[in-house]
C-alpha cells in the first residue's frame, strides 16, 4: 500500500466528533478515566510541592485525549511503551492507581517496588514497558518489541510513544530505517505539545511536520488533533488495522498540548497565558463532558458527582500509601537483570 492510499484511508475514516460508534455508557465510562488521569496528575503535583514524591515528575494534565484514545482503539495484547511522561498511559492500561502513585512515593508496594519512581514505571501484566527516561531511548525498544512479535508470528502491534523532543534524536531514524526494512508491526505516535522542556518546536526543528520525519523510510504517516478523544481513536484504530494488515510502520503526531512546566521544576515562563488558555478552551475533558450533556441529556450533577468520588480516591489512596515502607535496603541488589 502506497504511502497516499494509507493517508487517505485515514482521512476516509476520521471524523472529528465521531461519537456515534459510542453509546452514552461508554462516554460515561471514558469522562471518568479522563477525570482520573488529570485528578491521579493534580495529586502528584501537590505531593511533589509537599516533598511527598522525590526525583524528577513530569505531568500529563491536559494530554489525556492522545493515552485514553490510543487505549481504546487498541488491543489489550499490544504494548504500549513510552517516554519519562507515562503516569496517564499506566493508569488508561488499567493499572492500579494505588501501585502507581505508591511507585511515584517510592513505596515498597509500587509497581516497580518503589524503586522506578515518576519515570520508571512499569506494568508487564498490562503490556506497559515503560517509562523511560533517556530521551528517544523507547523507540529502538519499542520497534525491538515489534520485532518480536514479527519473529513470533503474533498478530499484536508495539505502540511506541515519543515526543516532539525526541524527534531529532539518530536512535530515532536507525529504529526507523529497520522497522520499514523488515517491515515490523509498529504504530510509533508523535506526541507534538509544541515545546521541547522550553524550546518551541518552530526553534528545534526546520520542519513542524513531524510525521512526515518517515517519509524517506517509507513510512507513511497522518497529522492527527490530539486534544479530540474521537480523532486519537478514529486514527489509531485506522493505522493499526492497517499494520495488521502486514503493511508495516506508521507514523500518527498528535496535536497536543501539556498545560503544566516540561517538569515539576519548570515554572513554563516560556508562554503566554493566552497560548495556554486556547489549548485549555478544547479541553478533552469538557469536550466529552459536552457531548454527554447535549447529547445524551446527562445531568451535570451527576458529572460532579463523579468526579468528586474521585478526588476522595486519590485521597484516600494517599493516605493508604503513607503508611507503606520503603523497600528493604535488599532491593537494590534485585532486578538488575531480568
Amino acid at each position: 500500500m502506497t504511502e497516499d492510499r494509507a493517508i487517505g484511508i485515514l482521512k476516509e475514516k476520521l471524523s472529528m466528533n465521531n461519537t456515534s460508534q459510542f453509546t452514552k455508557e461508554k462516554l460515561l465510562e471514558i469522562h471518568e478515566k479522563m477525570l482520573l488521569l488529570r485528578r491521579f496528575e493534580e495529586k502528584a503535583g501537590q505531593l511533589y510541592g509537599m516533598g511527598m514524591i522525590g526525583g524528577f515528575c513530569h505531568l500529563y494534565i491536559g494530554q489525556e485525549a492522545v493515552a485514553l484514545g490510543i487505549e481504546y482503539a487498541a488491543d489489550k495484547k499490544d504494548s504500549i511503551i513510552t517516554s519519562y511522561r507515562d503516569h496517564g498511559f499506566i493508569l488508561a492500561r488499567g493499572s492500579d492507581p494505588e501501585a502507581v502513585m505508591a511507585e511515584l512515593m517510592g513505596k515498597a508496594t509500587g509497581c516497580s517496588k518503589g524503586k522506578g519512581g515518576s519515570m520508571h514505571i512499569f506494568d508487564v501484566e498490562k503490556r506497559f514497558f515503560g517509562g523511560h527516561g533517556i530521551v528517544g531511548a523507547q523507540v529502538p525498544l519499542g520497534t525491538g518489541i515489534g520485532f518480536s512479535f514479527k519473529y513470533r508470528k503474533e498478530p499484536q502491534v508495539s505502540i511506541t510513544l515519543f515526543g516532539d523532543g525526541a524527534v531529532n534524536q539518530g536512535q530515532v531514524y536507525e529504529a526507523f530505517n529497520m522497522a520499514r526494512l523488515w517491515n515490523l508491526p509498529v504504530l510509533y505516535v508523535i506526541e507534538n505539545n509544541e515545546y521541547s522542556m522550553g524550546t518551541p518546536l518552530s526553534r528545534a526543528c526546520s520542519t513542524t511536520d513531524l510525521w512526515r520525519r518517515g517519509q524517506s523510510f517509507d513510512i507513511p504517516g497522518e497529522q492527527v488533533d490530539g486534544m479530540d478523544f474521537f480523532a486519537v481513536y478514529d486514527s489509531v484504530k485506522q493505522a493499526l488495522d492497517y499494520i495488521r494488515a502486514g503493511n508495516g510502520p506508521m507514523i500518527l503526531e498528535m496535536k497536543t498540548y501539556r498545560y503544566k512546566g516540561h517538569s515539576m521544576s519548570d515554572p513554563a515562563k516560556y508562554r503566554t497565558k493566552d497560548e495556554v488558555d486556547t489549548f485549555k478552551h478544547r479541553d478533552p475533558i469538557d469536550q466529552i463532558k459536552q457531548i454527554l450533556i447535549a447529547e445524551h441529556k446527562v445531568d451535570e450533577d451527576t458529572l460532579k458527582a463523579t468526579d468528586k468520588r474521585i478526588r476522595q480516591e486519590m485521597v484516600d489512596i494517599v493516605t493508604r500509601c503513607e503508611q507503606v515502607p520503603l523497600p528493604e535496603p535488599r532491593e537494590l541488589y534485585t532486578d538488575v537483570y531480568i
